[in-house]
């Protein structure tokens, strides 16, 4: 069966190999045609899948050989799950740096998409926090890699697309918490001028920002939404965390396409808004429904439908803000809404990867219902506003960018063909690295 992305995109491999073992990997230059690392599939668009070749599936490769409880510092293999390794570290007193919006991520995956969080402004990607990682080569190199060894190769290898090998470990450093639990608050704005004021009032005492936004809303309300921000708790009993059961629910089947159009999603955005009855909620609650709130519903892309569903992240610098606003007017004018629509300002922390899309702005993340050649035509309407105020869009998430549009935006990328490795392909870079 041919491997699918999480927005359902379907890859074309022609053979799959599973790695239990590091030792496995040695076999790499054996393996004919392209190949790609394959993790848990959560990346939205194409840049987990392959035409053709061999996908490499690192989920078993998952196993911890490092840790020190004094420092912090953990040593695992490539295929292990942030889900699995917070088991592991919260009731030690330690926590991931960087979390993106789901735990079902590999470290492989996390690094070579130099995943960020909420905690951008204060600590950068998990590039930042990667001490070093393992990496094996199709021409039989195994390379350890660092900011102190193989520099230029590790710098191409945190947010690389695993396109520079295939990576077999690293060791991060974590953060320590005293609690399993986040101290958190919602606040409801009224628009865009109140998110971009409580956001610049935030950044000095909250480790964690984002707000949910209404992108069907219009005029005056245009950005209205809920702006959480949060910080883990002080004190407390380690021992009282209890693993969330993963998931709570799941979606059993595929809903049917006329179920999300532009009048359910905007009654859904209303209702959520609504929600929330006080201008401010204050909560104590568990790490997993403060970061993972989607991990509780099983195969929630389901709720799409079959042709699955297309994201758009896109950033714009912080002095853009009018060009925002024009990402939502012309959303909203689609009548192609979101009821995931999610709206963050990155800080100026730079990371080490060559290709890591983060960089200081305002970054925005919305999911689509695909609609196909309307999808199409509304992205690369998109794209223009984007890369005309010097933004760029993230690579994780895309489906549909154009060649022109991701060169124009990461010029960086004929640098970094100089590292990827020539049997390492996939469908997104066959498709942005096309010349001419």
């Amino acid at each position: 069966m041919p491997t699918h992305s999480w927005g359902r995109i379907k890859g074309q491999e022609k053979d799959s190999k599973i790695l239990h073992w590091r030792k496995d990997a040695f076999a790499l230059s054996q393996w004919t045609g392209p190949v790609l690392a394959y993790g848990l599939g959560r990346s939205y668009g194409d840049s987990c899948l392959i035409n053709g070749g061999t996908l490499i599936q690192t989920s078993q490769l998952n196993k911890f050989r490092h840790f020190d409880p004094e420092t912090g510092r953990l040593s695992c293999e490539a295929g292990l799950s942030i889900e699995d390794l917070l088991k592991f570290s919260v009731p030690r007193g330690w926590f991931i740096p960087v979390s993106p919006g789901t735990k079902y991520v590999t470290m492989g995956g996390a690094i070579a998409n130099d995943v960020h969080g909420k905690n951008h402004h204060r600590r950068g990607t998990i590039g930042c926090h990667i001490i070093d990682l393992e990496l094996m080569r199709s021409n039989g190199e195994h390379l350890q890699c660092s900011l102190q060894q193989e520099e230029a190769l590790f710098r191409a290898t945190i947010g690389g697309l695993g396109l520079t090998g295939l990576i077999l470990s690293c060791t991060i450093q974590l953060i320590p918490i005293e609690s399993p639990y986040i101290d958190a608050e919602m606040i409801k704005t009224t628009g865009l001028g109140e998110f971009f004021e409580i956001d610049r009032t935030s950044d000095q005492d909250y480790e964690y920002t984002v707000s949910w936004i209404d992108c069907m809303a219009k005029g005056d309300q245009r950005g209205r939404g809920v702006f959480i921000r949060g910080n883990h708790a002080k004190g407390g009993d380690l021992r009282s965390y209890s693993k969330q059961k993963s998931p709570l629910i799941t979606m059993p089947i595929d809903a049917p396409e006329f179920t999300l159009n532009r009048f359910t999603i905007k009654a859904f955005n209303e209702a959520y808004y609504h929600k929330q009855f006080s201008k401010l909620k204050m909560v104590r609650q568990g790490f997993d429904p403060f970061f993972y709130p989607l991990d509780a519903v099983g195969n929630w892309n389901r709720i799409y439908g079959k042709k699955g569903l297309l994201q758009y992240q896109c950033t714009v610098p912080t002095n853009k803000v009018e060009d925002l606003k024009q990402l939502f007017d012309r959303i909203e004018r689609s009548g192609q809404g979101s009821f995931l629509a999610v709206l963050k300002r990155f800080g100026n922390i730079a990371s080490p990867g060559m290709m890591s899309y983060p960089s200081e702005g305002y970054t925005l993340a919305l999911d689509f219902r695909n609609q196909g050649r309307k999808s199409i035509e509304l992205f690369h309407e998109l794209d223009k506003i984007v890369i005309r105020a010097g933004g760029k869009l993230y690579p994780a998430k895309d489906a549909l960018m154009s060649a022109l549009t991701f060169q124009t935006a990461y010029p960086q990328w004929k640098e970094f063909e100089r590292y990827i490795d020539p049997k390492f392909q996939s469908m997104f870079w066959e498709r942005v690295s096309t010349r001419g």
